[in-house]
């Protein structure tokens, strides 16, 4: 079982980033790799297909909800994002984007943070390079912010369930950590974004309107994704159980990695115990949020940003990877000190 799984963790690792096929069809093998996880676990079950076959209606019916009135509103929506990036300057526009999507996550969820993030992207029409840093920042911050409630992200929601704790526990124990990292992200979009030259990519407006087969598609994928998680989750699960807990909170959470790969909120429902104290509940939680929005498959809102944009996952891997692992090493020192 252990080597099993070990494969197909590399193979959901290394695939994405050398095969075409593969990242152009990223969602479906995810959901083959889980099938595959579960199956190797000996897992897979009626209890966790009728799992698989419904946790990812609600977030696929949403994003479908959401790509429709954006396709419906998409002009006086560029309008009013136009007509306020007008009013202050184009770092600090951007800065002010990215924290508050970060923060306004934890309320309107994730996903629809992340539409919202592919709207003003597509208004502002970046230049490529540009664009890429914006949205995995973006995705950088929502993925943290969401976590600040249980409605944000199912992280959180499985965390608070877990530990039995009150609507603003996370709020309590990472808030400051969270807040902390939206605004760090806000100043280094502000310092690596190049703001769009007047009249950049005008040309493509047409082009940035999505049909509806696009937005029919785009749910279906993430239906698929969704569902594959859930397998991969649990099909890791007894390795994770295993293996991982009981060990030092510190090497936890450089272990915690994974994330970029798993779905965080499967570990954390794995990992975190009402018998843990706060700060090993906190130092788990950070990793997680952290390591999530390093590749594509980390996190829900990074897939629907990469699938709308068309961002490749080495275009992704180049920025967000040093990133997390940077924002990882300050964060370690800080809970060391």
């Amino acid at each position: 079982m252990v080597i099993g799984l070990v494969i197909i963790f590399l193979l959901v690792l290394f695939l994405p980033l050398s095969l075409k096929v593969v990242e152009h069809h990223l969602e479906l093998f995810l959901f083959v790799m889980g099938v595959l996880a579960a199956i190797v676990s000996a897992v897979l079950n009626p209890t966790l297909f009728l799992k698989a076959a419904f946790d990812p209606i609600y977030i696929s019916v949403a994003v479908l909800i959401a790509g429709l009135l954006f396709r419906w509103f998409q002009t006086p929506l560029e309008n009013a994002i136009s007509s306020i990036r007008r009013m202050m300057p184009a770092r600090v526009f951007t800065a002010l984007v990215i924290v508050f999507l970060g923060l306004v996550s934890s309320i309107i969820t994730a996903i629809i943070a992340a539409l919202v993030l592919v709207l003003i992207a597509n208004a502002l029409r970046f230049e490529r390079s540009s664009e890429v840093r914006f949205v995995v920042l973006g995705c950088f911050s929502i993925g943290l912010g969401a976590a600040l409630t249980p409605i944000g992200e199912p992280l959180s929601t499985i965390a608070i369930s877990k530990l039995n704790e009150d609507f603003f526990f996370l709020i309590r124990l990472v808030g400051p950590e969270v807040i902390l990292s939206l605004i760090t992200f806000g100043i280094l979009a502000a310092v690596l974004v190049q703001p769009p030259r007047r009249g950049q990519g005008k040309s493509n407006k047409e082009q940035n309107r999505e049909t509806y087969e696009d937005i029919f598609i785009r749910s279906l994928k993430i239906y698929f994704f969704v569902a594959g998680l859930t397998f991969l989750g649990a099909g890791f699960e007894p390795l994770i159980r295993l293996y991982l807990l009981g060990l030092d909170s510190n090497l936890l959470y450089w272990i915690n990695m994974i994330s970029a790969v798993l779905d965080n909120a499967t570990l954390a429902a794995a990992e975190i115990s009402p018998v843990l104290d706060h700060k090993t509940i906190q130092s788990i939680l950070i990793g997680l949020l952290i390591s999530g929005g390093m590749l594509i498959p980390g996190n829900i809102p990074n897939i629907i940003v990469a699938g709308k944009l068309k961002i490749s996952s080495k275009e992704w891997a180049q920025f967000g990877v040093p990133l997390g692992l940077l924002v990882m090493v300050i964060y370690f020192l800080i809970f060391l000190w």
